[in-house]
């Protein structure tokens, strides 16, 4: 089952959209553990009024 999530960075204003089989390690990746990629500079990231789907 994957999950599809909107992370949002409230210090930019800028969403990010992106699923995942495994949504805890997803944010982690996003917040703390990733090192490059497009979200990386827009840290940190709030799971607030958090919108995700699950699709099987």
């Amino acid at each position: 089952m994957f999950t599809v999530y909107v992370l949002y960075s409230p210090s930019f204003n800028e969403i990010y959209i992106g699923f995942t089989s495994d949504l805890n390690n997803r944010f982690l990746s996003h917040n703390q553990f990733a090192t490059k990629g497009h979200t990386v500079k827009y840290r940190p990231y709030t799971t607030k009024n958090l919108l995700h789907q699950h699709l099987s």
